[in-house]
């Protein structure tokens, strides 16, 4: 039994449904080979190579179409496979639905495991909210795991509910919901057209409005009255309201990075830190202020403590030797978590190389560092003595500051030549999942390391990613590597409730929509955007370790569950890289970043760029990263633009000296001339002044079939493109009536 939210229908809120298994009889297919019939999904037969259904071609479109016993809230689809790998398998495919054969919409697209295990995927429910019944659903392969081979499908099972009681208002709703938008389009229609009498006659019999009343008031001034100003003052006041928000948050981002060069005393090295890879930072976004420490500089191990003041631009040196201030030794591979509201650091792990491995050396020791008073602690010795982890590197740590609890997953178990857990199963050793709190000193196990893939199951790992949403209370978990494979699984652990949920396995094949499986990525988290930011470090694609160092920064959206990536760069050498992208870091792994959440601003230092005739060299540079989208002012002047340069076309058919005032004045005050594009159009608006009437109709490039004032068209264009900025559900359909006319 489950408990789904009715909306906005006549149901109520919290209504019991119960879900259970739909029966359905095959309806239509694009064609099938042999003896491998449509029925045979109806019946699942894992060890029966025979028992599946088969296209007869990989030809597109192929399909099958299932028809419900009667209509149906379907939740799920489960398909069933065969006991080995399959090279029919689908790869990619598609699912539809609807109330009718000929009219359905996409409820899900996505694609199959090539392995023998049943898979499940929710579909789309809801319109609007709203819960919509199908009666029947559609299977459109689109790629099988074997190249050229047809599609092959072994066994189908929908679930859901399709009780009356549930079902029946959902109907009513939905045909009262394919009503009212083919009013609206209708409605669209004639406004579009200049239809006012059969516009108006609609309208005041359905009482159907066609969108918000803003809209409505907007159309009013720039399509009926042409009244400029109050449609530049109406556009005004909706920035303010903020109702350009949600088109703002769905633009793509675009990557600002700024070499920092900080104020310096003089040319002392020691004004700044120096090379060094593999060390660590953390930034105190209220106090604007990142912490480094340590690192190797390609010969030795570094115990320098750094501070950057970011309004001063400026670094400051805390302690040359940390181990003299009571602190941790020269250490790389380590790492530090913040807890910004005491203020204060903490620092777990180390790599030793196998010749300095010894009892005493292998202590896993746990600092914590009070900046205010600019003082070390040395909390544990050995963590792993008081149920905590050995002594690990390439893990990771991050911090619930709320709870004062410290989480610390994966990496490496360092242990000594003569170690006889790792000499005797050959295979290196990885640390699973604690929690640490701080006010009682308690560590707790919270997951072993796993080599198994159960729902549950955690696979620890090094060079991974780990970051704590504060709001949701997960953390989420990505990549990183394990002996010799490269992880790209993607999933979350709640911390409060001890549930792993998974967004992604990384077994399907998604190159270019998701990072590439990876190693030393870095990563960040905005809990107030809801987004997870990946700056990647060494791809596994080859095995020379300098073709594999490439840069590229994504973005995860984790209400859309959706990968964007907006910054990607390649390994080149250091002249050809400085004369290409002088303002762009060059590609390198072993680096850090931080992300000043406050003022969305990340910052890199340092790392290696994988030079193989310089194996020793390391980076110092520094740089910021803004990730960028236009602004509300910025939208607001590219509105302001639009309208005026309208304004212009108009005063320029009737009176050419007065247009040329306009562009001089009005127009050219807020065209933004460092947008090449716009300066270049600006410039070509003069040349309207020596069109004829006929040529700036043209211009507009609408052309109805109405005999109606010159004007219209090209103010309904205006219109159309300024309604793209508002909230979906504010605005006219996005469709047109004529559309539906495929002949």
């Amino acid at each position: 039994l489950k408990s789904r939210d009715g909306g906005k229908s006549k149901m109520a809120t919290s209504e019991v449904i119960l879900q259970k298994k739909l029966n359905y009889a095959i309806h239509r297919w694009s064609s099938y080979s042999a003896n491998y019939v449509p029925d045979n999904i109806l019946v699942d037969k894992p060890n029966d190579q025979s028992s599946r259904w088969s296209s007869d071609s990989n030809y597109p479109p192929q399909f099958l179409t299932l028809k419900l016993e009667r209509p149906s809230i379907v939740y799920s689809i489960t398909f069933g496979k065969y006991e080995k790998t399959h090279v029919c398998n689908l790869k990619k495919f598609k699912v539809y639905g609807g109330l009718n054969d000929d009219n359905m919409i996409e409820l899900l697209q996505s694609g199959l495991k090539n392995d023998h295990n049943k898979e499940a995927f929710d579909l789309k429910s809801k319109i609007e909210g709203q819960l919509f019944p199908c009666r029947y659903v559609k299977i459109v392969p689109i790629m099988s795991w074997g190249p050229s081979f047809n599609f092959s499908v072994w066994y189908v099972e929908l679930s859901g509910d399709d009780s009356p009681e549930l079902v029946q208002p959902c109907l009513q709703w939905y045909n009262s919901y394919r009503e009212q938008q083919a009013i609206r389009l209708c409605l669209k229609h004639f406004r579009q057209h200049n239809y006012d009498e059969a516009f108006e006659s609609l309208q005041k019999k359905t009482k159907v409005s066609l969108e918000h009343p803003i809209l409505t008031e907007l159309h009013n001034h720039l399509v009926v009255q042409g009244d400029f100003d109050a449609c530049e003052a109406l556009v005004e006041r909706a920035v303010h309201d903020g109702l350009f928000n949600e088109f703002i948050s769905q633009q793509e981002y675009r990557p600002k990075w700024t070499l920092i060069e900080p104020v310096c005393n003089g040319s002392s090295e020691e004004d700044r830190p120096g090379m060094r890879g593999g060390h660590q930072m953390v930034i105190d976004a209220n106090t604007e202020t990142i912490y480094l420490f340590g690192g190797w500089d390609g010969s030795q191990d570094l115990a320098n403590l750094w501070e950057y003041n970011v309004p001063a631009s400026r670094w400051t040196c805390l302690s040359k030797d940390t181990e003299k201030d009571d602190g941790p030794s020269a250490r790389s591979c380590h790492k530090m978590c913040i807890d910004s509201e005491r203020r204060q650091i903490y620092l777990l792990g180390r790599y030793l190389d196998s010749s300095l491995r010894t009892t005493e050396t292998l202590k896993s020791d746990f600092y914590v560092y009070d900046i205010d008073n600019n003082k070390w602690t040395l909390i544990s010795q050995n963590t792993a003595e008081e149920g905590g982890p050995k002594l690990i590197f390439d893990h990771q740590m991050c911090m619930d500051v709320e709870k004062q609890t410290i989480y610390v997953f994966g990496g490496r178990v360092l242990t000594s030549g003569s170690s006889t857990e790792e000499r005797s199963s050959n295979e290196p050793l990885f640390s699973g999942l604690y929690s640490y709190h701080c006010p009682t000193n308690t560590w707790k196990l919270l997951r072993e390391d796993s080599g198994n893939a159960g729902p549950q199951d955690i696979r620890s790992r090094i060079g991974h990613s780990m970051l704590f949403h504060t709001q949701r209370r997960q953390l989420y978990i990505f990549a990183g590597q394990r002996s010799k494979e490269y992880l790209n699984d993607f999933f979350t652990y709640n911390v409060d409730t001890d549930e792993v949920e998974f967004i992604s396995d990384g077994t399907k094949k998604e190159e270019g929509q998701v990072p590439a499986a990876g190693f030393t990525q870095r990563a960040t988290i905005d809990p107030e955007l809801d987004e997870i930011h990946v700056l990647s470090g060494l791809s596994k694609d080859k095995e020379k370790r300098e073709e594999n160092v490439r840069n590229s920064f994504w973005v995860y959206d984790i209400k859309q569950k959706k990968w964007s990536c907006i910054y990607k760069n390649e390994h080149l050498n250091k002249e050809q890289w400085g004369k290409n992208h002088p303002a762009e870091p060059c590609p390198r792994f072993a680096h850090q970043l931080v992300y000043d959440h406050i003022h969305q601003v990340h910052y890199l230092f340092g790392g290696n760029p994988g030079k193989s005739n310089s194996p020793k060299m390391r980076l110092d540079d520094f740089w910021s990263l803004k990730l960028c989208r236009a602004s509300k002012e910025q939208l607001l002047r590219r509105c302001r633009y639009l309208i005026r340069r309208h304004k212009f076309q108009e005063i320029a058919a009737a009176d050419p000296l007065a247009a040329l005032q306009f562009l001089q004045c009005d127009l050219a005050s807020i065209v933004d001339h460092e947008d090449d594009e716009e300066t270049r159009e600006f410039q070509q608006l003069a040349s309207t002044l020596f069109k004829s009437k006929e040529e700036i109709a043209d211009g507009y490039n609408m052309h109805f079939l109405t005999d109606v004032d010159d004007h219209f068209p090209g103010r309904t264009q205006l219109f159309d493109t300024l309604v793209a900025f508002f909230p979906e559900h504010m605005a006219q359909p996005k469709g047109n009536l004529v559309d539906l006319i495929t002949f």
